[in-house]
């Protein structure tokens, strides 16, 4: 049995003890240790003050409830013998402050033991998910989990990466598309895997026949529900949309937006604060994005709330032209195969409202598209799951033990 210990390196430990004396053994996917360890957290972490004031590790807490455990659980399949398949290494983004505690979770629901390198950005969410994951790693009952588990920082060093790279058998990569290509000039082991989340664009489908048909809760719970997709992570999420593509008529799609944009406005301005500094950097990219798309007919601002670039075609180069503070595109189709011509693997998400979320899988399928991995409802565009890119995260960090 391979029992090389990880070397010790010049890093501080935010959870966990030292990397070498870290047990490398792996369990089987959904084990009821990582189960109870992964409860225990989210009960402690929903009655505290912190997910109150941060409602996106209230989200992760929510997610790791016993019942959405139990519910993934039951949905894995038995009928093969798996395992974790040693140490996954994860490097979390910068841009997303939670984002770290789900790759950790993926990786101990997958049955392996866990480095996370936090990144330092000054955001207050990993410090306290840290402290949390610590105080219940305390617990002698989750002993195992706890000598399976470190959450690491230090400065970026390839030196560091590489080391710790090549002791891993997964090594999970999230971030930008430089950040990624640079990363994987490390190496991992041979029979290592690497799961690679960059960059991804993602389009909110709204049908306009639907939301000129809406009643008034219909239209204020579609605002409400799409300002937490789109504002929650500042469109800083790969899932959060940046094209708003309508399906319809062009007299229903005219009604439909008279509709939807002002009451998206209000809710922004109920809920969403913009910094003068937010605010001056939402004008400059909608300049650039309006002087670099020869498709930009015009803008229209809601206050400072919203601005909508209005497009008189689809280009192919949309997945270049995002923004942030809420700046989307925008554009009305009698039907979405116009989005055959734009569609690569950059496409992550499709949330939709008033469509059949069916008929575009059916298309997605169909047409051969390289990308769209997701079409969910609007206002699920954040929630991460199990499956996400196009993996079957627990899946390929685990292997098969086969016996025929």
């Amino acid at each position: 049995m391979h029992t090389q210990p990880i070397s010790e390196l010049p890093v501080a430990l935010l959870v966990g003890g030292p990397l070498a004396t870290m047990d490398r053994r792996p369990l089987r996917p959904y084990d009821p240790l990582v189960l109870s360890f992964l409860g225990q957290l989210s009960q402690h972490v929903l009655a505290s003050p912190v997910a109150r004031e941060h409602p996106d590790i209230a989200a992760f807490a929510y997610w790791c409830r016993p019942a959405n455990l139990r519910r993934l659980a039951s949905q894995f399949d038995r009928e093969k013998t798996r395992l974790g398949r040693g140490v996954a290494f994860h490097i979390a983004p910068a841009n997303v402050p939670v984002n770290f505690a789900f790759s950790l979770a993926f990786g101990m629901l997958a049955g392996n033991a866990n480095v996370v390198r936090l990144p330092d950005t000054g955001h207050p969410q990993g410090r306290l998910l840290c402290d949390a994951l610590n105080l219940c790693l305390g617990d002698p009952a989750h002993a195992r989990i706890a000598a399976m588990t470190r959450v690491i920082a230090y400065e970026r060093s390839d030196d560091i990466t590489r080391v710790l790279s090549a002791q891993c058998q997964v090594r999970v990569l999230w971030g930008g598309d430089q950040t990624i290509l640079h990363l994987r000039q490390l190496p991992i082991p041979p029979r290592g895997v690497e799961i690679a989340f960059a960059d991804r664009y993602s389009m909110c489908v709204l049908g306009a026949k639907a939301l000129v048909d809406a009643d008034a809760q219909t239209l204020d719970r579609l605002a409400v529900d799409f300002y937490n997709d789109a504002y929650q992570m500042d469109q800083n999420a790969c899932s959060s949309p940046h094209l708003v593509l309508w399906q319809g008529g062009s007299d229903d799609i005219a009604v439909a937006k008279q509709r939807f944009w002002p009451a998206l406005s209000r809710v922004v301005a109920q809920r969403h604060a913009l910094s003068a500094h937010a605010a001056i950097d939402k004008y400059s990219q909608v300049c650039s994005v309006a002087m670099a798309l020869p498709q930009a007919t015009s803008v229209i601002r809601h206050d400072n709330q919203v601005y909508r670039i209005q497009l008189s075609e689809l280009p192919a180069n949309i997945d270049e032209h995002r923004c942030r503070h809420g700046v989307f595109s925008e554009y009305g189709a009698i039907d979405l195969s116009c989005l055959r011509n734009v569609v690569d693997e950059r496409y992550q998400t499709v949330t939709c409202f008033g469509v059949d979320r069916h008929s575009i899988v059916a298309a997605v399928a169909d047409a051969g598209l390289l990308g769209i991995d997701r079409i969910v409802p609007v206002g699920r565009a954040l929630d991460i799951g199990v499956i996400w890119d196009g993996y079957d995260l627990i899946g390929t960090m685990s292997r098969v033990i086969s016996d025929s």
